[in-house]
């Protein structure tokens, strides 16, 4: 679908999901892996139960089962975003806080930027001010933080910020079902693939999760994928890559909140100081989108 065609509250409401789910699920998967999940095997079972649901529930509509080629698209687009985005940071948090997985992530638009810029598709000048001034926000945020980060954590956060924005642009105009049954099939890959790779990596569950564990699982399930994941996706096919990527520069801010809220993560000054700057980026963004072109 054309990105004009996109009705402005349809795209507010998918901007809302993104935005302030995603910066709930950095501390949802801290929880969930300090409940008992291993990183991969949260993964996999998240995107496998999540995708099924959603599968399920499109069929019984009456909604078209992929075809052989689009299943083919979908599995590529479950590698690049989930196993190595999503993977990667669920194996990052074992080591760095929420909040700083949130702020290494915020990289995203600008990586996006630069492969949509290889496709042709080059940001408006006032996009680029933006992606700029986030930018600026990020490495602020990320300079003297008092929020606790290894370097290993923060290699994996660079993989999974590079192929996240890899496949968001890759995925444009490719053979893909609806935008909700590309979803599902993308989680249905990428979880099966996250499964496989926690079971040969050796991760398996000391015991039952913790009901703490269990609750950020079904709140990752519920709300993380079925909701906030399929509102991306829908958002990649109606809006340009640099607006549907500037989630990445509000995420920190909320999961820093929630993270020194809920979990104790420190942050002050130096951190609300750079938010501010974050989301000064996002709105430069935002008016870029809404100028007629």
């Amino acid at each position: 679908m054309d990105h004009a065609t996109a009705s402005a509250p349809r795209v507010a409401l998918a901007l809302a999901a993104v935005f302030l789910i995603w910066g709930s699920t950095y501390l949802a998967i801290r929880f969930a892996l300090e409940g008992g999940f291993p990183p991969f095997l949260l993964g996999g079972i998240r995107f496998l139960l999540a995708g099924g649901l959603v599968f399920a529930f499109l069929r019984l509509r009456g909604v078209a089962a992929p075809t052989r080629a689009q299943w083919g698209n979908a599995a590529v687009m479950g590698v690049l975003l989930l196993v190595l985005g999503n993977g990667m940071v669920n194996f990052a948090e074992k080591s760095v806080s929420s909040g700083m997985a949130a702020v290494a992530v915020a990289s995203a638009p600008l990586w996006m930027g630069v492969f949509a810029a290889m496709r042709g598709q080059r940001p408006s000048g006032i996009e680029w001010v933006g992606l700029a001034i986030g930018f600026v926000g990020v490495v602020w945020l990320n300079a003297g933080s008092s929020l606790n980060a290894s370097r290993a954590g923060m290699l994996a956060l660079l993989v999974a910020t590079i192929a996240w924005s890899f496949g968001s642009i890759w995925s444009r105009g490719r053979d893909l079902p609806s935008p909700f049954m590309a979803s599902a099939a993308q989680m249905l890959c990428g979880g099966t693939a996250m499964l496989v790779l926690g079971l040969a990596i050796g991760e398996r569950f000391d015991g039952l999760p913790s009901a703490h564990g269990l609750a950020a699982f079904a709140y990752l399930v519920v709300f993380g994928s079925i909701i906030g994941f399929s509102a991306y996706i829908w958002l990649l096919h109606h809006v340009r890559p640099a607006l549907a990527g500037s989630y990445a520069y509000v995420n920190p801010a909320i999961a820093v909140a929630l993270g020194a809220w809920l979990a104790g993560e420190r942050f002050g000054r130096h951190e609300l100081l750079a938010m501010g700057v974050i989301l000064l980026g996002v709105v430069a963004i935002t008016v870029a989108k809404a100028r007629p072109k």
